[in-house]
């Protein structure tokens, strides 16, 4: 298995395998077409979006891949460097699970977390994934509010 950083190049499987995670989590039919919009705002934001990517890679096919978006906010005490981040699009394909798959990509993006002097990791998980995260050291906290604003 091959675990490397993502790259502007990687834009096409970027988005395919983005794409075949949200069929899958959201329990879409494998030809669901995805509102274009969604589709070039995520292309948009792969190429230009302060994120980073990792890929799992088994004999030239990417069977996993995660992310992490960085946030920069008004730092605070507790957050002296205001930097924080979200890890999203944490997918591994069905028969590469339960094979430390995911632990290494995330591993990989709080590594690259820790040298950008974030103070914070944040994400949403499935109940799936929880013993996972939590192995990791992650744990449950209460949910924010939110302003929806459309």
């Amino acid at each position: 298995m091959i675990y490397r950083f993502a790259t502007n190049e990687d834009i096409d499987e970027l988005m395919r395998i983005r794409l075949e995670m949200l069929r899958i989590v959201n329990d879409l039919p494998s030809d669901y077409n995805f509102p274009e919009e969604m589709v070039s705002s995520s292309r948009r934001y792969f190429l230009e979006g302060n994120q980073v990517t990792i890929l799992a890679v088994d004999n030239g096919i990417t069977v996993g891949c995660a992310s992490i978006s960085y946030i920069e906010v008004m730092p605070t005490f507790s957050h002296p460097t205001g930097l924080r981040s979200h890890l999203m699009n944490i997918y591994t394909k069905e028969e590469y699970r339960r094979q430390g798959i995911a632990g290494k990509m995330i591993e990989m993006l709080i590594d690259d977390a820790g040298k950008r002097g974030v103070t914070e990791i944040r994400l949403d998980a499935t109940e799936e994934g929880r013993p996972l995260y939590e192995k990791l050291g992650f744990h449950a906290s209460e949910e924010c509010m939110v302003m929806d604003l459309k």
